[in-house]
């Protein structure tokens, strides 16, 4: 015997209707998840130095120690900035625990002003956890008129307890990357671009 339900069109009509916003509920769904999930995966990578995002806080206030590791500055400009970027040293002999301080210079070598934003990275990833900025330029917007030069501070320290750490406490040396590219409303553009190394020399 047929069920009255599936023979009776305006009932297929209701199951239809159902369907069709169920299925479009999920694409909603999944596309606000997608959406979110760049904030989310910004703000997990930032408070655990997950993936080699530097940790940010406060100057160091624990005890120094007598082991150093090697900090390499990499500096690059993505084209369309026309922007000499560099450290004020390739690297620096950082001793653990210790804050320090490291100059890098931007100028515009274009004849127009010019709008830039830095982003950075951490290598090897395992090193962010350790890694703390106390002050960056990196994510603030620079304008800079045709042949002006600026010097902007970035004050760190590499916390102690990357050697007791069994997955870094053998590492000697770290790399610190930054990229400048050009911004627009507080947003690095062609950011998929490959950056031209403008390494300090």
């Amino acid at each position: 015997m047929t069920d009255p339900r599936i023979a009776d069109p305006r009932s297929r009509q209701r199951q239809a209707r159902t369907t069709a916003l169920a299925c479009l509920g999920i694409v909603v769904g999944m596309t606000a998840l997608a959406f979110a999930f760049v904030p989310l995966y910004d703000l997990f990578c930032k408070a655990t130095g997950f993936d080699g995002t530097p940790l940010r806080g406060a100057a160091a206030s624990g005890p120094v120690s007598q082991d150093k590791m090697v900090v390499h500055f990499d500096t690059n400009v993505a084209p369309g900035l026309p922007w000499r970027f560099v450290a004020e040293s390739p690297q620096v002999e950082a001793q653990l625990g210790a804050t320090q301080t490291v100059f890098f210079r931007v100028t515009n070598t274009g004849t127009t002003p010019s709008t830039g934003i830095a982003t950075f990275n951490l290598q090897p990833a395992l090193t962010g956890s350790y890694f703390v900025k106390v002050q960056c330029f990196c994510f603030n917007e620079q304008t800079l008129k045709p042949g002006e030069t600026m010097d902007f501070p970035v004050v760190f320290y590499v916390e102690p307890g990357i050697k007791a750490d069994s997955n870094t406490r053998d590492l000697t040396e770290m790399t610190l990357s930054y990229t400048y590219f050009a911004s627009k409303n507080g947003q690095p553009q062609a950011a998929l671009a490959t950056p031209t190394g403008t390494r300090a020399n």
